[in-house]
């Protein structure tokens, strides 16, 4: 019997080694709610309570879901959620940390020990099999260890996705995740203005993505306003995957050596691109003289006879140079194109592998089958076929130009051809499928971490934006001060007016925000929001061009030009304009300031203007009930100015630049009096 207990503490290491470790979603969750997970996150002594663990998951029947595991079906806070998983997956790393410390010097042990037994031979001339078992150990422990490096990586990019996780949680954020500064267009009708890009962005805020074209896909849902079918469509699929801590896991952890290597355009451009050769019969005459080639020359050193091999190799060389000069570009183009591969298989499979319900993420994962093979499976032929293409720099087979006579990279290249042929119009919709579920994926993860924000609701009415509590999404939620917000109902234009410092901007970018959010198909800061589809368009963050030769009013009035025609379309307009036309004379920008919101009003648009220049409030006087002005306020408070950021109806009493500068001191309070 005790043979027989001792094979059994080491089938889980067996077991293990056959796995080639990749403890899949169903065995990971049930080590999970039996307290153990693999053989190295135990002491090293542990092996027989592993088995114990093991062996009772057979009984059962049942390997439950990793999402089991790490979704606690009782009620727990983000941040609770993020620390109890980031300190699991620390107490895992520290574990592995030490496996990789006893497997050293265990093959260091056993490296001295071969060493010895070597020596031992050549004095003895006998007993060589202990060299031979202490080889095999070696062996042994050098897998184990490898493998123990790799989940070390696997651990420390989960601890690195949870840690963000908290750092976006404690507002901790900025500058630490991708910033999308090349999305960022000038022209664009609000992206500067909102701060859709760059450091602190909202595009850094739901950025957790693993490929370029997950990148691509939110920057377009943020630019692009979608149908509200659309939206309804992508808030169900966010939904769902709201709580699905472990698909989120498995999502940012795939393929964690690379990160956004690939370049989806080029690798869609070279798929759908032309064959560089038509011709059936090349592979088999190319295939057919490499093997004469081989053929005659073992034939020659047999017979000692090397003319059949020295014929064969000035034709190989001949047929192999012409084909190269076709096939140059071609192989430059499929190297550059399928460049880093693994990351978008990795990425693939966790789709592939997730069960969805939702209809936008079921029809996602259908669109990727393409004649029934998965598309994981199709790039994985790909990659290895390109990794075979890539040896033809091994010295191997340049030394003596083998490669030439073997006529090898044009071989591979045409098993490259052959698979584009099958594969490659469909790397475009594979590309698409990816970037949106992945997209998906992020803003359910910022719906998970923002429980307190809420789905927007639309309806047919055009135009309307009616908003309770709504605040900035960019704010920490504890610093925000919400204000409710009505545009419907025959009100389409609200003059905002107030102090310096009162709130104003923050207050109008918060309302485009949540719109490019609503419409993106994510939560957004508010209790409740009702809108009908609307094109946003602001006026906030105008700069001028020295190297363009544009001033800043002239790049004032090319934006208004740009809302202006965006009204004349099939969508009404949000606009939101701030400190509107604050580069000419007080006459002038009060008319301009009237002709364009009554240009817009007429046109359906609705929106904000804000103002220092209290004339300005004079402008809804003149609009039959379609405008109302509304202010912020400062107020003193020990002698110091304090802001509530409360949104009051009519027009501002007060005013603070005097007062502000005289508090760092540029006036004097003699001055100001």
């Amino acid at each position: 019997m005790e043979p027989f207990r001792n094979t059994l503490k080491l089938l889980p290491l067996i077991t293990w080694l056959k796995s080639d470790f990749q403890v899949d979603d169903y065995s990971r969750g049930a080590l999970e709610n039996h307290g153990e997970r693999t053989i190295f996150e135990q002491s090293p002594w542990a092996w027989e309570e592993v088995w114990k663990a093991y062996h009772g998951l057979l009984r059962s029947g049942r390997m439950p879901r990793m999402d089991e595991a790490l979704n606690n079906p009782t009620v727990e806070s983000p941040q609770a959620a993020y620390k109890r998983l980031l300190q699991q997956n620390r107490d895992r790393l520290k574990v592995h940390q030490k496996w990789d410390w006893y497997l050293g010097y265990g093959k260091l042990t056993l490296g001295l020990l071969m060493a010895f037994f070597m020596v031992w031979f050549l004095y003895r001339l006998h007993g060589i099999w202990p060299l031979f078992v202490a080889l095999a150990a070696f062996i042994v422990l050098a897998i184990m260890h490898e493998k123990v490096f790799k989940k070390i990586r696997d651990i420390k990019t989960i601890v690195t996705h949870y840690e963000c996780g908290l750092a976006r949680l404690e507002d901790r954020w900025a500058g630490m995740g991708e910033s999308g500064d090349r999305f960022l267009d000038a022209t664009h009708p609000y992206a500067r203005d909102l701060d859709l890009f760059g450091k602190g962005s909202v595009f850094e805020l739901l950025c957790t993505f693993r490929t370029r074209a997950g990148e691509e896909t939110l920057a377009h849902w943020l630019l692009e306003p979608a149908p509200p079918d659309e939206i309804r469509a992508r808030q169900s699929a966010a939904q769902e995957l709201r709580t699905r801590l472990g698909f989120r896991e498995r999502l940012f952890t795939a393929g964690n050596r690379i990160r956004l290597g690939l370049s989806p355009d080029s690798l869609a451009v070279w798929g759908e691109s032309e064959p560089s050769f038509g011709s059936p019969w090349l592979p088999l005459l190319t295939a057919s003289l490499a093997i004469l080639w081989i053929a005659s020359l073992i034939y020659g050193f047999l017979r000692n006879s090397y003319t059949p091999v020295l014929l064969l190799s000035a034709c190989n060389l001949v047929v192999d140079s012409r084909i190269m000069k076709r096939l140059a570009t071609s192989v430059v183009a499929v190297e550059t194109a399928t460049g880093d591969l693994d990351l978008l298989i990795e990425v693939l499979k966790v789709l592939e592998q997730e069960q969805f319900e939702s209809p936008k993420l079921v029809h996602l994962q259908s669109a990727l089958q393409v004649g029934g093979i998965a598309p994981s499976a199709a790039l994985g032929g790909l990659d290895r076929i390109v990794r075979y293409l890539e040896q033809r720099r091994n010295r191997l087979l340049t030394w003596f130009g083998l490669d030439r006579f073997l006529i090898y990279t044009p071989q591979w290249m045409f098993k490259v051809e052959s698979w584009r042929r099958e594969f490659g119009p469909a790397i475009r919709d594979w590309l698409a499928a990816v970037g949106e579920m992945e997209a998906i994926a992020a803003l359910s993860g910022y719906a998970f971490e923002h429980p307190g924000d809420t789905w927007p609701e639309f309806n047919a009415e055009c135009p309307c934006f009616e908003a309770e509590g709504l605040a900035h999404p960019l704010l920490p939620v504890g610093k925000a001060v919400r204000n409710d917000l009505k545009l419907c109902d025959g009100l389409q234009l609200i003059v905002l007016s107030g102090p310096n410092m009162s709130g104003k901007s923050t207050f109008v970018r918060g309302i485009g925000v949540n719109a490019v959010l609503a419409q993106c198909g994510a939560p957004i800061r508010a209790k409740r929001l009702r809108m009908s589809r609307l094109a946003v368009g602001a006026s906030i963050c105008v700069l001028d061009s020295l190297q363009g030769g544009v001033s800043r009013f002239y790049a004032e009035i090319k934006r208004l030009k740009l809302i202006s025609d965006a009204a004349e379309g099939p969508i009404p307009v949000l606009f939101l304009l701030d400190e509107l036309l604050s580069g000419t004379n007080s006459h002038d920008r009060l008319a301009g300031t009237q002709l364009v919101v009554e240009a817009l009003v007429q046109r359906g648009a609705i929106g904000l203007v804000t103002t220092h220049d209290l004339a300005l409030a004079q402008i809804p006087e003149s609009m039959n009930g379609s405008a109302r002005n509304f202010h912020f306020e400062d107020h003193l408070e020990d002698g110091e100015l304090a802001f509530d950021f409360k949104l009051k109806p009519g027009v501002v009493q007060t005013s603070n630049a005097l007062k502000l500068m005289q508090s760092i001191g540029l006036v004097s309070a003699q001055s100001v009096l």
